[in-house]
């Protein structure tokens, strides 16, 4: 069975389900047996970047993934407005106003912290039962409504006369083009995004991608080791808790651990090296909230 992440660095024009179908197919031409691939968060082709690819066991984890915090570096290009807010679009709005590198920086602590933003109307979000992109490019007004996110920290990190490029670590749910957006009107401009790249998602970061080539390299006999991280390092955010090989085996079987000497909240629950569970900590009882079907030998 294969078990863990593949972190693709994703090339621009590439979609996300046509990353994870590159990697079904090196599996497939390297012999592996079929194995269950998703990926934890959708980039747009547009973007570039971290982009994590679970595979087998490690999939269960995808929903974590989903609502991990993510972090971006993009630039702002004053001057227009574009209807997807970003290069792909037609330009909506035009303004001479070209910020200046104290304005921007005198703003950007509006948009730290706790904040709503409207997503773009070229969003995959469900308006109706249909994406919102959908009825955009269908011509139709698409008015979605404020939502509430989270800016952890926003900086500057380099200028010039009518660009800006700014690097943001965001919950869930933050849109990077709204974000671009919002700025430019707060400055009184017109701005669109021309560059995104994700740097992080959750706890994997920028240097443990992998390019496309190198990925190939595995369809062709290179082996899948050298692309591979393990399922727990999906978890390296979370503590682990050490299992004896009976608690092990209770919880494989979905039983409460009691009397565990450990603060409340989640856990990832190993025996020796080996995954078991996802487990929730409460008053000292250990429940399982998601299980992990690997064998005690290391694979």
């Amino acid at each position: 069975m294969t078990n863990g992440w593949i972190i693709l660095d994703k090339p621009l024009e590439l979609g996300s389900t046509q990353a994870v179908g590159a990697v079904k197919r090196n599996l497939r031409e390297a012999g592996y047996r079929k194995v269950k691939v998703g990926h934890g968060g959708t980039l747009d082709p547009l973007a570039t970047g971290v982009l994590p690819i679970a595979l087998g066991e490690a999939t269960k984890l995808c929903g974590r993934m989903l609502d991990a915090s993510k972090e971006y570096a993009f630039t702002v290009q004053f001057g227009s407005e574009t209807d997807t807010l970003d290069l792909e679009g037609k330009v909506i709005a035009e303004s001479p106003v070209r910020p200046s590198l104290a304005e921007i920086e005198a703003v950007l602590p509006r948009f730290t912290g706790p904040i709503e933003q409207v997503p773009p109307a070229y969003s995959a979000l469900m308006v109706d039962g249909q994406r919102a992109y959908d009825r955009a490019r269908a011509g139709e007004e698409v008015a979605l409504k404020s939502r509430a996110v989270t800016v952890y920290s926003l900086r500057l990190e380099t200028f010039a006369d009518d660009a800006a490029t700014l690097v943001a670590h965001v919950s869930k749910g933050t849109y990077i083009r709204s974000l671009a957006r919002d700025i430019a009107r707060a400055l009184g401009a017109a701005g669109h995004v021309t560059m995104l790249r994700r740097l992080r998602a959750g706890p994997f970061a920028e240097n443990q991608a992998i390019s496309l080539d190198k990925l190939n390299e595995v369809g062709k006999g290179a082996p899948l080791e050298n692309v591979l991280l393990p399922l727990e390092a999906g978890l390296v955010d979370i503590p682990a808790l050490n299992l004896s090989p009976e608690q092990a085996s209770m919880v494989r079987q979905g039983r409460v651990l009691t009397g565990l000497p450990h603060d409340d909240g989640l856990y990832w629950a190993r025996c020796g090296t080996v995954p078991v569970a996802l487990v929730e900590l409460s008053g000292g009882d250990a429940r399982v909230t998601r299980g992990f079907n690997l064998s005690d030998v290391a694979e």
